[in-house]
């Protein structure tokens, strides 16, 4: 999967509008990791560009439900990392 670039005037920023965004539960969600923030351990790489519906709000993270082949897997993921589909 080829990674979109981000334009160098975006590269470094973290949008606000991103990682304060409102989701609810039942909301299609894309994985979609933001490198601009250190995310460590809190992303899961064999997950970039899946897509899951939010399940609950834990914190400030977001308990998403994702499926992995046969396997139906929750993970915890802050609000950068999910972009909302329509």
């Amino acid at each position: 999967m080829k990674r979109q670039k981000k334009s160098i005037r975006e590269k470094g920023k973290i949008k606000l509008s991103r990682m304060f965004q409102k989701l609810k539960e039942g909301d299609k969600v894309c994985l979609a990791r933001d490198l601009s923030t250190r995310s460590g351990r809190t992303f899961p790489r064999r997950m970039e560009g899946k897509t899951g519906t939010i399940q609950k709000k834990q914190g400030q993270a977001y308990v998403v439900k994702v499926k992995d082949y046969n396997a139906v897997k929750t993970f915890i993921i802050k609000p950068i990392h999910l972009k909302k589909l329509k």
